[in-house]
């Protein structure tokens, strides 16, 4: 009622066994459009959800009786949801997370750098990662916003990559180093598929760590891009033959 959808790769998603589905999150809408575009293919698929949505009247019961998975933030029950998900995928069922654990902070709304929990349920399972792009839901209801913009109809597109296949990280999910290197892969496909709908090359990803946490609910804003260590010695030169002369 509020959008048409346009979902384009549907032929990579895989025809059988489990897979994680990931894409970038802007909009509390968009979680409904990225599954939306597995489920019109014919797919059941299972998602990790924050345990606050199953206490909220009737989306709570529907959430539970779709066997949604709750994840307890910043809680040693998390890794309880990864085991879940992990038990859910070694079924054969297809498994959606959004990496970046949460809206987008980024106030040029590209994908964040990324959480370790898609890949390592990959490493964990050796099922394939299903890479995801969208862009317009955030239209309707902007990032971290409570007004709804539902007319005019709004294009919501969705890209669909191809399954990325990370057997070369391991099953090693202790390996930091791995899975930090599993987790940028992932964020990378997820971003170029953004950069093809947006038609924009995407700006380093905004990082929490680097850029600040802006708090809960709210934008943040970005740092100067870091000196790369070329740069950096080219810099150090410089001012070197500019001491010497």
């Amino acid at each position: 009622m509020v959008s048409r959808q346009q979902v384009s790769g549907v032929e990579n998603i895989p025809a059988d066994g489990g897979f994680i589905a990931v894409a970038n999150h802007l909009s509390d809408l968009d979680s409904l459009t990225a599954m939306r575009s597995i489920v019109d293919a014919g797919i059941p698929i299972y998602s990790l959800t924050k345990s606050s949505l199953f206490r909220v009247p009737v989306l709570g019961s529907v959430l539970r009786a779709g066997g949604q998975i709750p994840v307890q933030r910043s809680s040693s029950a998390a890794s309880g949801s990864l085991a879940e998900a992990e038990r859910v995928l070694r079924a054969g069922e297809a498994v959606m997370v959004f990496p970046e654990g949460t809206l987008s902070r980024d106030p040029l709304k590209w994908p964040m750098t990324g959480k370790t929990g898609a890949a390592r349920l990959a490493m964990a399972t050796g099922v394939p990662v299903l890479p995801m792009g969208q862009w317009g839901a955030h239209m309707i209801l902007d990032t971290y916003s409570v007004r709804l913009r539902p007319l005019p109809r709004k294009d919501v597109r969705v890209r669909i990559g191809e399954p990325l296949d990370l057997s070369c990280y391991g099953s090693d999910v202790t390996d930091r180093e791995a899975v930090r290197e599993c987790t940028a892969e992932i964020m990378r496909a997820v971003t170029g598929l953004v950069e093809e709908l947006r038609g924009l090359k995407a700006p380093r990803p905004f990082d929490l760590k680097y850029d600040g946490d802006p708090g809960r609910r709210r934008v943040g804003v970005r740092r100067p891009d870091p000196v790369e260590p070329e740069e950096a010695r080219s810099d150090l030169g410089a001012h070197l033959g500019e001491e010497s002369a």
